[in-house]
């Protein structure tokens, strides 16, 4: 008898969320500590006043957790955007372990695949599937492993630190995320309770809330200089919130660059925390892409915007569109009682009968030139119109002159057939070509 194949479990991801499985869809341990532990903190705070140096802590290691963050797990890791000595490499990921937000390894994993499959399916915080599911709904809801885009890690396999940190991450998130804030606000000035509740559990939700921040705010609220084909934005409200990773169309765009914020009065305390520990010693090979390439981007996209706004406005029809009309034609069509006001400027026939009373110059100047090739007289003969007039005059076409026009078709005639008129009379006066009688 042959043995039967097990079958294959589906994951719950690819079952439809219904009232009876619903739970079987949420993360409880990251509904726990993301959501549980915050509230709880909120509530304990309501009952146990704040004191003034615990305060002072708690907004001391939130800049440093979050710098863990930015500076550490996204610039420094993630992106390689500059390289670190081996006390900074320490630091960082002691601090960054301190804003609860996992591992060095897990962290950069996600957030390669992020920059990689940016607004796709395989994007594991991707904005399209809504707001506050890039923000906080990837974390709190299952996700199917298999459905998250791949990401080259073996740089971060490589580094000891990170390792170590990823191999101990719950005794190091205990410790520098509760234990470590405790000790200090309770061996400082003896206020333990404060010390786990401010600095610990609500400093570690205000970082968490400012980098959930950067997967959805920042995808979400600002301008796109740089390239609008995906969703990141940039935002001084972003940059303010998230320690300067608020300038995300840039660096969606120039991910290797040690910088989000490329001017001097944007925010970016994180670029200058960097800055800072280059001029120390403490950190080098601070890469920046070329100005010229970051010029060339910035271009491109405001082209793309002038385009899209030049294809609003009435530019007339195109001339490859208008009808060929021959000289003859265009002067019988001219002469009729009831005839369009027909005149040629460089070969394009125009219909001027609606601006005939509205031309700033007079009614008699634009009478004087139906019938007839106007092309030197608007184009300086008499007046050297403004650009204004070529662009109201763009939207008069109606036809094209077959040869181009009378001066043109005066000199074809000359070339093709010189036998025929090499005895007729032609006089110039200046650039204008007028036949006279011979």
């Amino acid at each position: 008898m042959a043995d039967s194949k097990p079958t294959k479990t589906a994951h719950i991801t690819e079952m439809p969320i219904t009232w009876r499985n619903w739970y079987q869809h949420v993360n409880w341990l990251s509904v726990f500590f993301i959501i549980v532990i915050p509230l709880m903190g909120f509530i304990a705070a309501y009952h146990y006043p704040l004191q003034r140096a615990t305060a002072a802590f708690a907004i001391f290691y939130y800049f440093n957790t979050g710098l863990g963050i930015t500076a550490g797990y996204h610039r420094l890791w993630a992106h390689s955007s500059y390289r670190a000595s081996t006390p900074l490499k320490i630091y960082l990921a002691a601090v960054g372990v301190g804003a609860v937000q996992g591992s060095i390894r897990w962290w950069s994993r996600g957030h390669r695949a992020h920059h990689r499959y940016t607004d796709t399916t395989k994007d594991p915080y991707s904005v399209r599937k809504g707001f506050w599911y890039s923000h906080l709904g990837w974390m709190i809801m299952k996700q199917n492993p298999k459905s998250i885009g791949r990401a080259d890690i073996t740089d971060l396999n490589k580094d000891p630190i990170v390792i170590w940190q990823h191999r101990n991450y719950i005794k190091a998130v205990l410790f520098m995320g509760l234990i470590f804030p405790t000790l200090v606000c309770g061996i400082g000035w003896g206020d333990w309770v404060g010390g786990f509740i401010y600095a610990g559990i609500l400093r570690a939700t205000f970082v968490q809330q400012a980098t959930f921040c950067v997967n959805s705010l920042a995808h979400w609220l600002g301008d796109q200089p740089f390239d609008d084909r995906n969703s990141p934005r940039d935002h001084v409200i972003t940059a303010l919130v998230t320690l300067g990773e608020g300038y995300h169309n840039f660096h969606h765009e120039f991910p290797s660059d040690y910088r989000n914020a490329i001017e001097w009065w944007q925010y970016d305390p994180t670029k200058w925390a960097i800055w800072t520990w280059k001029q120390l010693g403490l950190a080098y090979d601070l890469k920046q892409f070329k100005q010229n390439e970051i010029e060339k981007g910035r271009l491109q996209q405001e082209q793309k915007k002038l385009d899209a706004w030049r294809s609003k406005l009435d530019w007339g029809t195109p001339i490859s569109q208008l009808p060929i009309i021959t000289w003859d034609d265009f002067q019988t069509e001219s002469a009729k009682a009831d005839g369009r006001a027909l005149v040629v400027i460089a070969g394009v026939v125009h219909d001027v009968a609606d601006f005939i009373e509205e031309h700033p110059g007079g009614k008699a100047f634009i009478s004087s030139a139906i019938g007839k090739d106007a092309t030197a007289t608007f184009n300086g003969g008499v007046y050297q119109h403004s650009n204004a007039a070529h662009n109201l005059l763009s939207t008069m076409r109606v036809g094209v002159i077959y040869g181009g026009g009378e001066v043109e078709i005066w000199k074809r005639a000359y070339s093709e057939k010189p036998n025929e008129i090499k005895n007729q009379l032609i006089q110039r006066a200046g650039k204008q070509v007028i036949q006279t009688s011979p």
